[in-house]
């Protein structure tokens, strides 16, 4: 939910790989010569699935509402009940845009990217719905101190404390994604170690399915991985080229996706207090899966525009402010005007809201964590090379008074190529 798409749209210059299939994406010139652009319609998958979470909880939910949502919005409550959904279609476009976004990358890149992608927007997220929440008199429980605080660690599911915003539980499931992936980009991201990574997390998914709750099945996360584990294949059927084997294990996300989803509606009833019908579920997933197989073999680089780089950014705040700001909203103008109107203006005002955040706090922000992250990798790992060299040094002076000696394949500080820094 949290991921820019940035690669190329165009089909790219084929080349040999000995890793796996042949490469697309691999021309031989610079990086900044082969890409192109970005694939757009990944910007808009990420903010239609922000809009189905935010009818879900904005005309779905009674919890929004004092008069009964099917009352209020005959012909658009049933559509919004399955806006939940649009979790799980994060879900797939974050295991795409991951892997997309993490080849070539060593472990410190990976890491300076996610945090700085991340928090910047999550920090002011925190920080506006708490004043909302602390304004509005007679509105939705406050947290405590200690809860808040444990909210800007973006670790406080781990750590026993409430969400400051509910949708902030998805944070969680994206933060394990990355601390499992981080196995294969610490060791180097290729074809055959990302396939080898999604089938190792899949078997291990199936043994933990019918495991007791306990902190490694909290890891594997067997009712969400299919939907990353199927975004990697994707990517990988773009950067390369569909083979069997993909397939196979998309297919197979696919279905393990499809039945922990229909088990996941059960919990979506609880919260609309109805049942619904299965069937769009299992007609909705399977277009999620269609769409994005039609994205990785380039049958919607068609699909472009500036609007939708423009909505995509906008998907990350969105999905941050909407659900606790926009209840107290409606819970003080309810009775002034009508559902309908209200909840458009709300929305549109949510929509303006968002992109002043992505333009004066996400990309300022981003950058200056980007920095000064990266700053700290480099001395981390500029100063661990001193100690291993000044280590060698010491060992190697008692035999010899010639000054410090290079030993083969090791490189001293100063003579360490500037492309050690993270880029």
């Amino acid at each position: 939910m949290v991921e820019k798409s940035a690669v190329s749209s165009a089909r790219p210059v084929m080349t040999r790989n000995t890793d796996g299939p042949v490469d697309r994406t691999a021309s031989g010139r610079p990086t900044s010569a082969r890409i192109a652009g970005r694939i757009e319609v990944v910007d808009g998958l990420r903010f239609l699935a922000a809009l189905m979470v935010v009818t879900f909880h904005l005309i779905a939910l009674p919890k929004a509402w004092n008069a009964p949502p099917e009352e209020l919005f005959p012909v658009l409550r049933l559509p919004a009940a399955y806006g939940w959904l649009g979790v799980e279609l994060f879900f797939l476009v974050s295991g795409f845009v991951i892997c997309m976004s993490s080849w070539g990358r060593s472990l410190g890149d990976f890491f300076v990217s996610r945090v700085a992608r991340l928090y910047p927007a999550y920090l002011f997220g925190i920080l506006a719905t708490t004043g909302v929440l602390v304004l509005v008199a007679d509105g939705l429980e406050r947290l405590s101190i200690k809860d808040i605080l444990m909210n800007l660690t973006m670790l406080q599911e781990p750590l026993g404390a409430r969400h400051v915003d509910g949708v902030y539980w998805t944070l969680w499931v994206e933060l394990r994604f990355y601390l499992l992936f981080s196995v294969v980009v610490w060791r180097g991201l290729t074809y055959r170690r990302a396939v080898a990574f999604c089938f190792v997390w899949a078997a291990a998914a199936v043994l933990m399915s019918q495991a007791d709750n306990g902190p490694l099945k909290h890891l594997v996360m067997p009712d969400y991985c299919w939907y990353f584990i199927a975004g990697i294949g994707f990517y990988l059927m773009y950067r390369f080229r569909p083979t069997l084997l993909l397939t196979l294990m998309v297919v197979g996300s696919f279905l393990a996706a499809h039945q922990s989803t229909l088990r996941r509606q059960g919990t979506a009833e609880k919260y609309l207090g109805t049942q619904i019908p299965e069937w769009p579920t299992t007609m909705l997933v399977a277009a999620f899966f269609i769409v994005m197989a039609l994205i990785a073999t380039g049958r919607l680089s068609w699909i472009r525009g500036k609007w939708l780089v423009v909505a995509g950014a906008l998907t990350y705040p969105l999905y941050l402010l909407h659900e606790n700001i926009g209840w107290e909203v409606i819970g003080v103008f309810e009775g002034d005007i009508p559902a309908l109107l209200l909840v458009s203006v709300l929305v549109a005002a949510l929509l303006l809201a968002s992109w002043l955040v992505h333009r004066l706090i996400e990309r300022p922000g981003t950058r200056w964590l980007r920095t000064h992250l990266r700053a700290a990798v480099l001395e981390a790992r500029t100063g661990l090379a001193e100690v291993d060299n000044r280590s060698r040094r010491e060992d190697q002076a008692p035999s010899s008074t010639a000054g410090p000696t290079t030993v083969a394949g090791d490189v001293t500080v100063a003579e360490r190529p500037a492309a050690t820094g993270v880029s």
